[in-house]
């Protein structure tokens, strides 16, 4: 019995630090997408914060310089994304991709010219990294780890608890009432993409000062898209998308230590291992998305009647 809980207890632990980053990414979306605006540049936002992060934090050997640089970046590329579909009512998906595209090239570009490592940057030392905790229950996590745990119940407590969280909710299922009871739909809007800024650039900071030691090419690896997968599957609800993120992470957890591993004498290959993540999302999306029902204006501009 203790060399099974002995074998339990590390991919538990695993699942949470996978998961963190989609935990804070799905949050995030889920504050701009139930304003009514929809989010597909998660993935762009995080990549561009992890490099912001590791630059920084390698330029002043301090993590904390790193997650402020993530954070930055990330606000910045969300304020983007508004002006372009808040304020121009521009197509939100095109946007969305157009981040990822800006952020997946840009972060190649000034990797590249800036310290010619073939898109990473050096690595970090200790200072400049969140290392782990040793605080017991999830065997000396990241403090970001926590962050992320924190951000589920901020999330669910500021969405459906609050003043702000009713306007919220409002601006993606009746505008028009928000802006007749005398409330800025775009002003919402903005601050909720501000809020999405927020915590995925604190996602992007995990990935290259907690889980790794650095920047390298691509980083993300499509986590944007499957915390946006979660965000779907979980309804939209801070609940749903966190279990949906756990799950993700559980089959990345058990897929890293599948790595090596024979069934009947025949060796498993290691990409089908890794793609069962991408594959689950896929299986999900195709099953679940028609039952998930979407707040009603969402990736509708909003265009004040004068």
């Amino acid at each position: 019995m203790s060399e099974v809980f002995a074998a339990i207890i590390p991919v538990l632990a695993g699942t949470v630090r996978v998961a963190a980053p989609l935990i804070l990414c799905a949050m995030g979306g889920l504050f701009s997408e139930r304003s009514g605006v929809i989010d597909v540049g998660l993935e762009g936002k995080m990549l561009a914060a992890a490099f912001a992060a590791a630059a920084a934090a390698a330029i002043t050997g301090s993590a904390w310089a790193g997650l402020s640089a993530g954070i930055a970046i990330a606000c910045l590329m969300a304020t983007l994304h508004g002006l372009a579909t808040i304020t121009y009512h521009g197509n939100q998906v095109v946007s969305g991709v157009a981040i990822n595209i800006l952020a997946q090239g840009l972060t190649m570009v000034f990797a590249t010219a800036w310290y010619h490592m073939g898109g990473q940057t050096p690595p970090l030392d200790s200072a400049a990294r969140f290392l782990p905790l040793a605080l017991p229950g999830l065997l000396g996590q990241s403090l970001l780890v926590y962050v992320a745990l924190a951000a589920v119940a901020v999330t669910y407590g500021v969405v459906g608890h609050t003043r702000f969280g009713l306007r919220l909710r409002a601006a993606g299922e009746a505008p028009e009432a928000l802006d007749a009871a005398g409330i800025s739909v775009a002003w919402t809007r903005y601050r909720a993409l501000l809020v999405c800024g927020v915590f995925t650039g604190i996602a992007g900071a995990y990935l290259s000062l907690a889980q790794n030691a650095g920047f390298s090419r691509d980083m993300s690896a499509g986590q944007g898209y499957i915390a946006l997968a979660a965000l779907i599957f979980g309804k939209w609800r801070p609940g749903g998308a966190f279990a949906a993120c756990l799950l993700f992470g559980f089959l990345d957890a058990v897929a890293i230590r599948l790595q090596g591993v024979s069934l009947a004498g025949v060796a498993v290959p290691v990409q089908l291992i890794q793609a069962l993540p991408y594959i689950l999302t896929v299986i999900l999306l195709a099953g679940f998305i028609g039952r998930a029902v979407a707040p009603r204006a969402i990736g509708q501009p909003f265009e004040k009647e004068h």
